[in-house]
């Protein structure tokens, strides 16, 4: 079974920069998509960028377009997630996950996920 880890959160300032990892291992990764969500507290899971593993094409959800990079490493089965002049609005739970799928298009279709690391962006 594959297990999604996360690292990198931490509490930064307005304008302050985190670089998050997710490192997949047990059995033979097989995700094609992988992607990362985020949760405010007292709001639903949001998401926030996806890369397709096999050529690394992204996308991302407007409100950080500019501001965060998504990338892979698939040697080490790692994602990242650079992100920078981030904003109090940032504040989440982030969490990696991976998708069976060609085209996920809701957190529903992604059916491993990590256990999430708290990003702090005080103002």
């Amino acid at each position: 079974q594959v297990q999604l880890v996360e690292s990198g959160g931490g509490l930064v300032q307005d304008g302050g920069s985190l670089r998050l990892s997710c490192a997949a291992s047990g059995r033979t990764f097989s995700s094609h998509r992988m992607g990362w969500f985020r949760q405010a507290p007292g709001k639903e899971r949001e998401f926030v960028a996806t890369i397709r593993w096999s050529d690394g094409r992204t996308s991302y959800v407007d409100s950080v377009k500019g501001r965060f990079t998504i990338s892979r490493d698939i040697s080490n089965n790692i994602m990242y997630l650079q992100m920078i002049n981030l904003k109090p609005e940032d504040t989440a739970v982030y969490y990696c996950a991976g998708s069976s799928l060609l085209v996920p298009t809701t957190p529903e279709d992604y059916d491993i996920w990590g256990q999430g690391t708290q990003v702090t962006v005080s103002s």
